[in-house]
Protein backbone atom coordinates (compact mmCIF):
# COMPACT_ATOMS: atom_id res chain seq x y z
CA UNK A 1 0.00 0.00 0.00
CA UNK A 2 2.75 2.31 0.91
CA UNK A 3 3.89 2.72 -2.89
CA UNK A 4 1.83 5.15 -3.63
CA UNK A 5 3.65 7.59 -1.14
CA UNK A 6 5.65 10.61 -2.20
CA UNK A 7 8.22 12.14 -0.16
CA UNK A 8 10.01 14.99 -0.43
CA UNK A 9 13.35 15.21 1.60
CA UNK A 10 14.48 18.49 3.88
CA UNK A 11 18.02 18.18 4.67
CA UNK A 12 20.26 15.54 3.12
CA UNK A 13 22.53 14.81 5.58
CA UNK A 14 23.00 11.19 7.03
CA UNK A 15 19.87 10.78 8.79
CA UNK A 16 17.63 12.39 6.02
CA UNK A 17 19.29 10.42 3.55
CA UNK A 18 18.99 7.55 5.16
CA UNK A 19 14.84 7.84 5.88
CA UNK A 20 14.91 8.14 2.26
CA UNK A 21 16.35 5.33 1.15
CA UNK A 22 14.10 2.80 3.83
CA UNK A 23 11.24 4.51 2.70
CA UNK A 24 11.72 3.81 -1.31
CA UNK A 25 13.11 0.41 0.03
CA UNK A 26 9.42 0.06 1.01
CA UNK A 27 8.01 1.47 -2.25
CA UNK A 28 7.71 4.74 -1.62
CA UNK A 29 9.05 7.51 -3.92
CA UNK A 30 11.22 10.45 -3.60
CA UNK A 31 10.34 13.78 -5.76
CA UNK A 32 11.96 16.57 -3.99
CA UNK A 33 14.55 17.42 -2.28
CA UNK A 34 16.26 20.27 -0.48
CA UNK A 35 19.58 20.63 0.72
CA UNK A 36 22.30 23.43 1.00
CA UNK A 37 25.28 20.83 0.41
CA UNK A 38 26.01 20.49 -3.50
CA UNK A 39 27.06 17.09 -2.96
CA UNK A 40 24.81 15.57 -0.22
CA UNK A 41 22.04 17.32 -2.69
CA UNK A 42 22.94 15.77 -5.99
CA UNK A 43 23.46 12.50 -4.10
CA UNK A 44 20.27 12.39 -3.14
CA UNK A 45 18.78 13.19 -5.96
CA UNK A 46 20.89 10.66 -8.45
CA UNK A 47 19.88 7.98 -6.12
CA UNK A 48 16.38 8.39 -6.36
CA UNK A 49 15.77 9.61 -9.74
CA UNK A 50 14.76 12.88 -8.64
CA UNK A 51 13.64 15.35 -11.47
CA UNK A 52 16.08 19.07 -11.45
CA UNK A 53 12.94 20.70 -11.28
CA UNK A 54 12.04 19.66 -7.94
CA UNK A 55 16.45 19.47 -6.83
CA UNK A 56 16.55 22.94 -4.32
CA UNK A 57 19.08 23.99 -2.46
CA UNK A 58 16.92 25.88 0.52
CA UNK A 59 13.66 24.87 1.79
CA UNK A 60 12.09 27.97 1.14
CA UNK A 61 12.23 27.10 -2.27
CA UNK A 62 10.30 24.08 -1.49
CA UNK A 63 7.90 25.55 0.57
CA UNK A 64 7.15 28.24 -2.28
CA UNK A 65 6.56 25.06 -4.74
CA UNK A 66 2.78 23.99 -5.04
CA UNK A 67 2.68 20.49 -3.00
CA UNK A 68 5.65 18.19 -4.70
CA UNK A 69 4.79 15.27 -2.08
CA UNK A 70 2.19 13.48 0.22
CA UNK A 71 4.93 14.10 3.36
CA UNK A 72 8.31 15.50 4.02
CA UNK A 73 11.03 14.10 5.92
CA UNK A 74 13.10 17.34 8.09
CA UNK A 75 16.21 16.27 8.93
CA UNK A 76 17.72 20.32 8.83
CA UNK A 77 20.00 20.49 11.36
CA UNK A 78 18.40 20.54 15.06
CA UNK A 79 18.61 24.39 15.31
CA UNK A 80 17.00 24.75 11.99
CA UNK A 81 13.75 22.35 12.61
CA UNK A 82 11.22 25.33 13.71
CA UNK A 83 11.00 26.82 10.54
CA UNK A 84 10.50 24.58 7.79
CA UNK A 85 8.14 21.99 9.53
CA UNK A 86 5.97 24.68 10.55
CA UNK A 87 5.76 26.32 6.69
CA UNK A 88 5.61 22.29 5.48
CA UNK A 89 2.91 21.80 7.45
CA UNK A 90 1.20 24.58 6.46
CA UNK A 91 1.42 23.45 2.97
CA UNK A 92 -0.15 20.44 3.80
CA UNK A 93 2.87 17.91 3.95
CA UNK A 94 2.35 15.35 6.72
CA UNK A 95 6.07 15.32 8.62
CA UNK A 96 8.60 12.79 9.50
CA UNK A 97 10.43 15.06 11.97
CA UNK A 98 14.04 13.83 13.10
CA UNK A 99 14.91 14.21 17.07
CA UNK A 100 15.23 16.71 18.85
CA UNK A 101 12.19 18.16 17.54
CA UNK A 102 13.72 21.67 18.67
CA UNK A 103 15.82 23.02 20.71
CA UNK A 104 13.95 25.48 22.71
CA UNK A 105 10.79 24.64 23.97
CA UNK A 106 8.24 27.34 22.36
CA UNK A 107 9.86 26.27 18.83
CA UNK A 108 8.49 22.40 19.69
CA UNK A 109 5.24 23.40 21.09
CA UNK A 110 4.97 25.93 17.79
CA UNK A 111 5.76 23.01 15.38
CA UNK A 112 3.20 20.60 17.05
CA UNK A 113 0.30 23.64 17.06
CA UNK A 114 1.17 23.82 12.83
CA UNK A 115 0.36 20.30 12.79
CA UNK A 116 -2.79 20.37 14.60
CA UNK A 117 -4.09 23.82 12.56
CA UNK A 118 -2.98 22.31 9.62
CA UNK A 119 -4.36 18.77 9.74
CA UNK A 120 -1.43 17.17 9.10
CA UNK A 121 0.22 13.51 10.86
CA UNK A 122 3.54 14.64 12.54
CA UNK A 123 5.57 11.66 13.71
CA UNK A 124 9.38 12.62 15.50
CA UNK A 125 11.51 10.43 15.04
CA UNK A 126 11.44 8.38 18.38
CA UNK A 127 12.98 5.42 17.09
CA UNK A 128 13.22 3.63 20.34
CA UNK A 129 9.40 3.01 20.29
CA UNK A 130 9.62 0.91 17.58
CA UNK A 131 12.14 -1.52 17.85
CA UNK A 132 11.16 -5.32 17.98
CA UNK A 133 12.52 -5.14 21.42
CA UNK A 134 10.24 -2.25 22.40
CA UNK A 135 7.46 -4.02 20.64
CA UNK A 136 7.61 -7.57 23.01
CA UNK A 137 8.56 -5.43 26.03
CA UNK A 138 5.50 -3.28 25.29
CA UNK A 139 3.21 -6.70 25.39
CA UNK A 140 4.65 -7.82 28.18
CA UNK A 141 3.98 -4.44 30.14
CA UNK A 142 0.32 -4.28 29.17
CA UNK A 143 -0.68 -7.60 29.73
CA UNK A 144 0.21 -7.02 33.52
CA UNK A 145 3.10 -9.85 33.51
CA UNK A 146 5.32 -7.87 36.33
CA UNK A 147 1.97 -6.01 38.22
CA UNK A 148 2.12 -1.88 38.13
CA UNK A 149 5.29 -0.42 37.52
CA UNK A 150 7.36 1.29 40.56
CA UNK A 151 10.94 1.93 39.16
CA UNK A 152 12.74 1.59 36.14
CA UNK A 153 16.90 1.93 35.96
CA UNK A 154 17.76 2.82 32.57
CA UNK A 155 21.15 2.83 30.79
CA UNK A 156 22.49 4.84 27.74
CA UNK A 157 25.94 3.66 27.00
CA UNK A 158 26.92 6.41 24.12
CA UNK A 159 30.09 4.83 23.63
CA UNK A 160 34.12 6.48 23.84
CA UNK A 161 33.98 6.76 20.33
CA UNK A 162 31.22 8.10 19.90
CA UNK A 163 30.64 10.65 21.82
CA UNK A 164 34.34 11.92 20.57
CA UNK A 165 32.79 11.70 17.25
CA UNK A 166 29.39 13.59 17.85
CA UNK A 167 29.46 15.54 20.54
CA UNK A 168 33.60 16.55 21.14
CA UNK A 169 34.23 16.97 17.08
CA UNK A 170 30.93 16.74 15.49
CA UNK A 171 28.21 18.98 15.29
CA UNK A 172 26.49 18.44 18.51
CA UNK A 173 29.43 19.76 20.42
CA UNK A 174 28.55 22.98 21.44
CA UNK A 175 24.69 24.10 23.21
CA UNK A 176 24.41 27.07 21.79
CA UNK A 177 25.02 25.42 18.13
CA UNK A 178 22.86 22.69 18.73
CA UNK A 179 21.03 21.58 21.78
CA UNK A 180 22.21 20.10 25.55
CA UNK A 181 23.71 16.30 24.90
CA UNK A 182 20.81 15.16 27.11
CA UNK A 183 17.96 16.70 24.26
CA UNK A 184 20.52 15.65 21.35
CA UNK A 185 21.32 12.45 22.36
CA UNK A 186 18.96 10.84 25.63
CA UNK A 187 15.71 12.88 24.30
CA UNK A 188 15.02 9.19 22.51
CA UNK A 189 15.46 7.67 25.95
CA UNK A 190 13.27 9.46 28.26
CA UNK A 191 10.28 9.33 25.44
CA UNK A 192 10.88 5.83 25.48
CA UNK A 193 10.57 5.91 29.74
CA UNK A 194 7.36 7.71 29.62
CA UNK A 195 6.01 5.08 26.55
CA UNK A 196 6.46 2.30 28.84
CA UNK A 197 5.31 4.63 32.04
CA UNK A 198 1.92 5.65 30.49
CA UNK A 199 1.71 8.39 33.27
CA UNK A 200 2.72 12.37 32.71
CA UNK A 201 6.05 13.22 34.72
CA UNK A 202 5.62 15.17 37.63
CA UNK A 203 9.43 16.18 39.19
CA UNK A 204 12.47 15.96 37.44
CA UNK A 205 16.27 16.34 39.36
CA UNK A 206 19.78 15.92 37.61
CA UNK A 207 23.16 16.06 37.50
CA UNK A 208 26.16 16.06 35.74
CA UNK A 209 28.30 17.75 33.10
CA UNK A 210 31.81 17.99 31.40
CA UNK A 211 33.91 15.95 33.15
CA UNK A 212 36.75 15.18 30.57
CA UNK A 213 36.99 16.25 27.59
CA UNK A 214 38.99 19.39 28.85
CA UNK A 215 41.96 20.91 27.71
CA UNK A 216 43.11 20.27 31.54
CA UNK A 217 42.99 16.75 30.85
CA UNK A 218 44.68 16.75 27.64
CA UNK A 219 48.06 14.41 27.93
CA UNK A 220 51.57 16.15 28.22
CA UNK A 221 53.15 16.09 24.70
CA UNK A 222 50.03 15.44 23.55
CA UNK A 223 49.44 18.14 19.99
CA UNK A 224 46.49 19.34 19.06
CA UNK A 225 46.03 17.15 15.93
CA UNK A 226 45.55 13.41 16.10
CA UNK A 227 47.42 13.11 12.57
CA UNK A 228 50.55 14.51 14.04
CA UNK A 229 50.48 13.89 18.18
CA UNK A 230 52.73 11.28 19.60
CA UNK A 231 50.60 10.55 22.13
CA UNK A 232 47.76 9.55 19.61
CA UNK A 233 48.94 5.17 19.08
CA UNK A 234 47.92 5.28 22.80
CA UNK A 235 44.63 7.27 22.80
CA UNK A 236 41.92 5.80 23.29
CA UNK A 237 40.28 8.70 21.39
CA UNK A 238 42.17 8.59 18.17
CA UNK A 239 40.39 9.73 14.93
CA UNK A 240 42.96 8.08 12.73
CA UNK A 241 42.65 4.54 14.22
CA UNK A 242 38.66 5.37 14.13
CA UNK A 243 38.48 6.64 10.88
CA UNK A 244 40.75 4.40 8.69
CA UNK A 245 39.13 1.43 10.78
CA UNK A 246 35.95 2.61 8.93
CA UNK A 247 37.67 1.98 5.89
CA UNK A 248 35.76 -1.10 3.78
CA UNK A 249 33.12 -1.81 6.04
CA UNK A 250 30.19 -0.30 4.30
CA UNK A 251 27.63 0.31 7.25
CA UNK A 252 30.78 2.04 8.99
CA UNK A 253 31.69 3.73 5.77
CA UNK A 254 28.11 5.49 6.01
CA UNK A 255 28.37 6.11 9.33
CA UNK A 256 30.36 7.30 11.28
CA UNK A 257 32.80 8.30 8.26
CA UNK A 258 30.24 9.78 6.25
CA UNK A 259 30.29 12.62 8.19
CA UNK A 260 34.15 13.15 7.88
CA UNK A 261 34.73 12.60 4.20
CA UNK A 262 32.51 11.99 1.30
CA UNK A 263 35.24 10.00 -0.58
CA UNK A 264 36.19 6.39 1.48
CA UNK A 265 39.85 6.48 1.05
CA UNK A 266 42.77 6.31 3.28
CA UNK A 267 44.12 9.36 1.52
CA UNK A 268 40.53 11.55 1.60
CA UNK A 269 40.65 10.63 5.14
CA UNK A 270 43.82 11.59 6.38
CA UNK A 271 43.52 14.89 4.43
CA UNK A 272 40.02 15.63 6.62
CA UNK A 273 41.97 14.58 9.56
CA UNK A 274 44.73 17.05 8.47
CA UNK A 275 41.98 20.32 8.54
CA UNK A 276 38.96 19.34 9.50
CA UNK A 277 36.74 19.12 12.53
CA UNK A 278 37.11 15.25 13.28
CA UNK A 279 41.24 15.27 13.45
CA UNK A 280 41.56 17.62 16.63
CA UNK A 281 42.64 16.35 19.79
CA UNK A 282 39.67 16.02 22.01
CA UNK A 283 40.92 17.83 24.99
CA UNK A 284 41.13 21.12 22.67
CA UNK A 285 38.11 21.00 20.90
CA UNK A 286 35.40 23.84 21.42
CA UNK A 287 32.84 22.07 22.93
CA UNK A 288 30.99 22.10 25.83
CA UNK A 289 27.92 19.47 26.30
CA UNK A 290 27.92 17.09 28.95
CA UNK A 291 30.02 13.86 28.77
CA UNK A 292 27.64 12.44 31.94
CA UNK A 293 24.47 13.27 32.67
CA UNK A 294 21.81 11.09 35.58
CA UNK A 295 18.44 12.31 35.72
CA UNK A 296 15.89 11.34 38.29
CA UNK A 297 12.38 11.06 37.42
CA UNK A 298 8.92 11.07 38.97
CA UNK A 299 5.93 9.93 37.11
CA UNK A 300 2.15 10.70 38.53
CA UNK A 301 1.31 7.90 40.95
CA UNK A 302 4.79 7.66 42.24
CA UNK A 303 6.55 6.03 39.94
CA UNK A 304 10.00 6.40 39.80
CA UNK A 305 12.45 6.50 36.89
CA UNK A 306 16.53 7.20 36.21
CA UNK A 307 18.68 7.72 33.26
CA UNK A 308 22.06 7.40 33.26
CA UNK A 309 24.03 8.61 29.91
CA UNK A 310 27.09 8.66 29.61
CA UNK A 311 30.43 8.63 27.29
CA UNK A 312 32.82 6.05 28.84
CA UNK A 313 31.13 2.90 27.72
CA UNK A 314 31.47 0.65 24.90
CA UNK A 315 28.41 1.76 21.79
CA UNK A 316 25.85 -0.65 22.75
CA UNK A 317 22.03 -1.45 23.11
CA UNK A 318 20.55 0.02 26.28
CA UNK A 319 20.20 -1.59 29.40
CA UNK A 320 16.99 -1.73 31.63
CA UNK A 321 15.50 -3.04 34.95
CA UNK A 322 12.07 -2.71 35.59
CA UNK A 323 10.57 -3.26 38.87
CA UNK A 324 6.89 -4.16 38.65
CA UNK A 325 4.47 -5.02 42.10
CA UNK A 326 4.14 -8.94 40.82
CA UNK A 327 7.74 -8.73 39.26
CA UNK A 328 10.51 -7.69 37.03
CA UNK A 329 12.37 -7.18 34.12
CA UNK A 330 15.80 -6.48 32.39
CA UNK A 331 16.79 -5.91 29.20
CA UNK A 332 19.51 -5.17 26.99
CA UNK A 333 18.12 -4.41 23.70
CA UNK A 334 17.68 -7.61 22.82
CA UNK A 335 17.07 -10.20 25.38
CA UNK A 336 14.43 -9.93 27.94
CA UNK A 337 14.40 -11.97 31.84
CA UNK A 338 11.32 -11.71 33.27
CA UNK A 339 11.30 -12.19 36.89
CA UNK A 340 7.55 -13.71 38.14
CA UNK A 341 7.66 -13.03 42.10
CA UNK A 342 4.11 -15.23 42.64
CA UNK A 343 6.21 -18.85 41.29
CA UNK A 344 9.53 -17.54 41.92
CA UNK A 345 10.47 -18.16 37.89
CA UNK A 346 12.36 -16.28 35.01
CA UNK A 347 11.56 -16.24 31.59
CA UNK A 348 14.23 -15.54 28.75
CA UNK A 349 12.67 -14.24 25.78
CA UNK A 350 15.08 -12.88 22.73
CA UNK A 351 14.10 -10.64 20.21
CA UNK A 352 15.26 -9.76 16.77
CA UNK A 353 19.00 -9.12 17.28
CA UNK A 354 19.94 -5.99 15.58
CA UNK A 355 22.93 -3.65 16.07
CA UNK A 356 22.42 -0.56 18.36
CA UNK A 357 24.23 2.20 16.29
CA UNK A 358 23.07 4.41 14.10
CA UNK A 359 25.00 2.23 10.68
CA UNK A 360 22.70 -0.95 12.15
CA UNK A 361 19.67 1.49 12.18
CA UNK A 362 18.79 1.54 16.05
CA UNK A 363 18.42 -1.97 16.57
CA UNK A 364 15.47 -1.44 13.50
CA UNK A 365 13.69 1.42 15.26
CA UNK A 366 14.76 3.33 12.06
CA UNK A 367 13.13 1.08 9.92
CA UNK A 368 9.91 0.41 12.04
CA UNK A 369 9.68 4.11 12.14
CA UNK A 370 9.82 4.81 8.44
CA UNK A 371 7.37 1.87 8.03
CA UNK A 372 4.70 2.85 10.60
CA UNK A 373 4.94 6.66 8.87
CA UNK A 374 4.19 5.39 5.40
CA UNK A 375 1.24 3.35 6.61
CA UNK A 376 -0.61 6.08 8.54
CA UNK A 377 0.36 8.60 5.37
CA UNK A 378 -1.30 5.76 3.18
CA UNK A 379 -3.90 4.76 5.25
CA UNK A 380 -4.65 8.55 7.02
CA UNK A 381 -4.68 6.34 10.31
CA UNK A 382 -2.97 8.72 12.82
CA UNK A 383 -2.51 5.19 15.00
CA UNK A 384 0.28 3.66 13.28
CA UNK A 385 2.24 6.54 14.92
CA UNK A 386 3.15 5.53 17.97
CA UNK A 387 3.46 9.29 19.81
CA UNK A 388 1.55 12.09 18.93
CA UNK A 389 2.61 15.82 18.72
CA UNK A 390 1.87 16.46 21.96
CA UNK A 391 3.64 13.71 23.80
CA UNK A 392 6.96 14.18 22.24
CA UNK A 393 6.81 18.07 23.23
CA UNK A 394 6.03 16.75 26.75
CA UNK A 395 8.63 14.57 26.56
CA UNK A 396 10.92 17.16 25.49
CA UNK A 397 9.67 19.13 28.39
CA UNK A 398 10.91 16.66 30.71
CA UNK A 399 14.41 16.91 29.05
CA UNK A 400 14.25 21.09 29.35
CA UNK A 401 13.22 20.56 33.17
CA UNK A 402 16.30 18.16 33.71
CA UNK A 403 19.18 20.53 32.11
CA UNK A 404 17.49 23.56 34.43
CA UNK A 405 17.78 21.19 37.34
CA UNK A 406 21.39 19.89 36.73
CA UNK A 407 22.31 23.89 35.75
CA UNK A 408 20.81 25.59 39.51
CA UNK A 409 20.69 22.47 41.66
CA UNK A 410 16.77 22.60 41.63
CA UNK A 411 13.92 19.77 42.02
CA UNK A 412 12.10 20.93 38.59
CA UNK A 413 7.87 20.18 38.54
CA UNK A 414 6.06 19.26 35.89
CA UNK A 415 2.93 20.18 36.82
CA UNK A 416 1.03 21.12 33.39
CA UNK A 417 2.07 17.89 31.50
CA UNK A 418 -0.29 16.16 29.31
CA UNK A 419 -0.78 12.61 30.10
CA UNK A 420 1.03 10.11 27.02
CA UNK A 421 -1.71 8.86 25.04
CA UNK A 422 -1.84 5.29 25.28
CA UNK A 423 -1.08 3.06 22.46
CA UNK A 424 0.47 -0.61 22.11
Amino acid sequence: MTHDVTLAIAGAGLRGSHYATLAAQRGARITAVAEPDPQRRHRLARQHGVPDAHVFTDWRDLAARPKLADAVVVATQDSAHAEPAIALAERGYHLLLEKPMAPQEDDAQAIADAAERAGVMLSVCHVLRYTPYTTVLKSLLDAGRIGDIVSIQHLEPIGWWHFAHSYVRGNWRREQDSSSMLLAKACHDVDWLSYLIGKPATRVSSFGGLTHFRRENQPAGAADRCVVCPVEPTCPYSAPRLYLGCLGDSGREFWPLGAVTETATKQAVLSALATGPYGRCVYTSDNDVADQQVVTIEYAGGATATLTAVAFSVLGHRQTRIFGTRGSIEGDGVSLTVNDFVTSTAEHLTTTPQGASAADGHGGGDEGLVAAFLRAVATGDRSHILSGPQDSVDSHRIVWAAETARHHGTVETLAQQIAPVATS
